[in-house]
């Protein structure tokens, strides 16, 4: 499952990062993303209380029991071992953060899931890397640059890298031609005034904006 996760990520190029989607609307974002042709979704931890990462976990077991394999399903904002055990059983298929710690990022390759921890310097990438991490995610990308990453990637190219932060579908042609190999894309298409609005069809062709410019499909 781990390879098959990490070849549709280099496939389809485009994980939706669903942060804030309040539970009853958690599925019908996820099939407007579907719908879309976005079908990687990476559910975030909230970690502003207990129960806020309780609702997460339940999202999770939602989106798995109401759309199975269709959906391939990660974790965010994972920051302990813990999240990590939590997700897998929740039903996510893969670990993403903002940061680098090789706790998360072995615990996560125990548990045969990808892991995407997050790197702002050279030192963070190889360090992450190093630990097992599978597809390293440059964050902020936006307030990298392009030429910042294009950099990075010289001295690094063998280390895959997703870019996450400030990506719209103008952009990620340019992204592409810097080496990133798929993109975390947050506020850009999973708009919560549209979802608290019920405006799903926008969020389903706001997905579909982001797949072709990610896949020329």
């Amino acid at each position: 499952m781990r390879s098959e996760i990490l070849k549709r990520m280099k496939e389809d190029k485009v994980i939706a990062i669903v942060r804030g989607v309040p539970f009853d609307c958690m599925e019908q974002t996820i099939r407007a993303l579907l719908k879309g042709g976005v079908c990687l979704a990476e559910i975030t931890y909230n970690h502003s209380s207990e129960e806020g990462r309780k609702e997460t976990l339940e999202c999770l077991e939602l989106v798995r029991q109401k759309l199975g394999e269709r959906v391939l399903l990660g974790a965010g904002t994972v920051l302990t071992e813990r999240d990590v055990e939590d997700a897998k059983e929740a039903g996510a298929d893969y670990v993403i953060s903002p940061n680098v710690n090789e706790k998360v990022i072995r615990r996560t390759r125990e548990l045969n899931m990808v892991s995407m921890p997050g790197a702002f310097t050279p030192t963070e990438v190889v360090t992450a890397y190093e630990a097992g991490a599978d597809i390293v995610k440059l964050f902020p990308a936006a307030l990298m640059g392009l030429s910042y990453i294009k950099a990075l990637r010289g001295p690094l190219g063998h280390i895959p890298v997703s870019a996450v932060g400030g990506v719209t579908p103008e952009t990620v042609p340019e992204f592409l031609a810097a080496g990133v190999s798929c993109f975390g894309i947050g506020g850009n298409l999973v708009d919560l005034e549209k979802i608290r609005a019920g405006a799903f069809e926008e969020i389903e062709e706001r997905a579909r904006q982001f797949h072709r410019a990610a896949t020329g499909m």
